[in-house]
């Protein structure tokens, strides 16, 4: 039997989790409180693995195989014990996190993550009864196409744990880069840095939000500017780490009045079809 892999948190982020790690040949319990959310990423691992298979990218049987090696529960508590790893991929919200995580240690898992994207793994870890097996794995979207795995080590996390995050990420095809914990790690940090000052660009009028992404994009050889990867991202997400990056280092990170503005009425990027650019069906609308 396959080796269990649990996913906390059906989102975006948490199906693209789940979906790498099917492929990986764990045996995936993705667990989602709500059932058309947990629908609906079952269908979208689903549809990822019929593509990889129309493109060439994947043997064929390969979506079969992967719809049944993933499963869903509507609780922690009814995840399976003692899983190689279980990794929360819920909202940047530090009370959720602990709480989440704090039940999800009682099903014993060899190792237990998260996959913030800013949040203190130290600071997480305090809820925790074993700090030296937590550890953040923090992917990036579109999970099944990005290559990186940052993986975040806390101020206990154990030399034991950080190798066998290395493991995973090499079994799941990532390459990983090991950081210590520091609000906004290495990426968010810098990712950020560069997507509110374009969103500043924007709201202040010095160029669209399309020609500024082509300056990044052709100026500096981003495969997406800045903008289009906040829509991707979320825009909810961008706002969440903003204030984290605020909190600790100052108004540097806070976030411009235009993102919140558009947080506030729902444009949250590809997700709700709207934010700097429009999207129909998961495209960008030229």
């Amino acid at each position: 039997m396959s080796e269990q892999f649990v996913v906390i948190g059906g989102g975006t982020m948490g199906a693209g989790i789940a979906y790498v790690a099917a492929l990986a040949d764990y045996q995936v319990t993705l667990c989602e409180v709500d059932g058309e959310r947990a629908a609906s990423a079952l269908d979208r691992i689903g549809r990822w693995a019929e593509a990889a298979e129309d493109r060439g990218r994947a043997e064929p049987g390969t979506a079969t195989r992967i719809r049944s090696q993933v499963s869903t529960v509507t609780n922690v508590t009814d995840a399976p014990e003692a899983a190689e790893v279980i990794v929360e991929a819920v909202p940047e919200r530090l009370d959720l996190k602990r709480r989440i995580l704090t039940a999800a240690q009682q099903r014993s898992p060899k190792l237990l993550a998260s996959n913030t994207s800013s949040i203190s793994i130290s600071e997480i870890a305090e809820s925790l009864e074993a700090p030296e097996r937590f550890i953040g794995l923090h992917f990036f979207n579109p999970v099944y196409a990005m290559a990186l795995l940052e993986i975040v080590t806390g101020d206990r996390t154990s030399p034991q744990t950080t190798q066998a995050a290395l493991d995973i990420a090499r079994r799941l095809g990532k390459q990983p880069i090991v950081v210590e914990d520091a609000p906004g790690f290495a990426t968010s940090r810098l990712g950020n840095a560069l997507g509110l000052e374009a969103i500043r660009m924007v709201e202040s009028g010095v160029a669209s939000a399309a020609d500024i992404d082509t300056a990044m994009s052709l100026g500096y050889r981003h495969p997406l500017g800045p903008l289009e990867l906040t829509d991707v991202v979320g825009l909810d997400v961008r706002l969440d780490i903003a204030r984290t990056l605020q909190e600790a280092y100052g108004d540097r990170f806070a976030p411009p009045q235009l993102l919140i503005d558009m947080v506030a009425a729902g444009k949250l990027g590809k997700k709700t079809g709207e934010g700097f650019y429009r999207w129909h069906g998961g495209q960008k609308v030229v």
